[in-house]
């Protein structure tokens, strides 16, 4: 009986060791599988704003060449550019509080919890 009972423990130990390892494999691929996510979201975005600033830059500097073509001197074309600019920044400086920042954590948190439900969705497939 007592042989019995060792032996129940060490079974139980066994299976307890088996499924605290099988734990933490299972966090470390969940962590990774994160962690591998959220850097991928980072380098595509990064490459999206990249590509936005480029195409940004490159039509400022055309809006500018073409006002200056207009307007017959350089110095009117990008000073009017520049003055766009300004009127721009004051616009955005004097809305931030009001309309851009609550529409930037908006889309943020929209974001977030599309990227959880397709998430749910995704284990929901494997189950």
């Amino acid at each position: 009986m007592q042989e019995n009972k060792e032996k129940g423990l060490d079974d139980l130990y066994e299976d307890a060791k088996s499924y605290l390892d099988t734990k933490v494999e299972y966090t470390r691929l969940y962590l990774v599988e994160k962690i591998s996510k959220i850097f991928a979201d980072m380098v595509t975005n990064a490459a999206v704003i990249f590509c936005f600033v480029l195409a940004f830059l490159f039509g400022t500097f055309t809006l500018a060449l073409f006002l200056s073509d207009v307007l017959g001197t350089y110095t009117k074309g990008f000073g009017c550019v520049a003055l766009i600019y300004i009127l721009l920044a004051l616009i955005v400086y004097y809305t931030k509080d009001k309309y851009i920042e609550k529409a930037i954590i908006n889309f943020t948190i929209r974001n977030y919890f599309n990227k959880l439900a397709d998430k749910d969705e995704d284990e929901e497939q494997k189950i």
